[in-house]
């Protein structure tokens, strides 16, 4: 039987994940719901682009639920308690500088289901992430991205 995959996340993810679930079970099903029976009303479905709209909606909202109901159960906290504290890991933010002279930039780096890279969350399957993993402050790494090699020197981790 197929290893289950597992979704590291922080803790402060699992949290938001829990509150969209709570939100799409209590508030959006049963509002889709209402549109579904509003649209039935009426007549003739076949033609009624409310009833579509409302089905799409439907479909999407219980796919959303099925997906964030597997990460929860697969979900795994992120735990940096054994790790120096000025190594880059998993929940961390780490600021870089790329060499030889760019403006600083900060990244949280957590697991792909609260990856966020226009509020500087970045998911540890990038190729940023990949690089920095396991490098503390002061270290120059060379990360290989997908149009060639990039420099960076680790400033600070936190």
């Amino acid at each position: 039987m197929a290893e289950e995959k597992t979704f590291p996340m922080t803790l402060e993810g699992k949290q938001k994940l829990e509150q969209e679930l709570e939100d799409l079970k209590l508030k959006r099903r049963p509002e889709v719901i209402k549109r579904i029976k509003i649209a039935r009303s009426y007549g003739d479905l076949s033609e009624n682009s409310e009833y579509e709209s409302a089905k799409d909606e439907q479909a999407f909202v219980e796919s959303r639920i099925s997906q964030i109901e597997n990460m929860l159960q697969y979900a795994e906290i992120i735990d940096n308690e054994d790790v120096d504290k000025d190594e880059v890991s998993m929940g961390r933010k780490v600021t870089i500088q790329e060499l030889p002279n760019e403006e600083p930039e900060s990244y949280q780096i957590v697991g792909e289901s609260e990856s966020d890279p226009f509020a500087g969350k970045i998911s540890n399957e990038s190729p940023m992430a990949k690089g920095l993993l396991g490098h503390k402050v002061g270290e120059e790494v060379e990360i290989e991205i997908p149009n060639g090699t990039m420099k960076v020197k680790i400033l600070s981790v936190e």
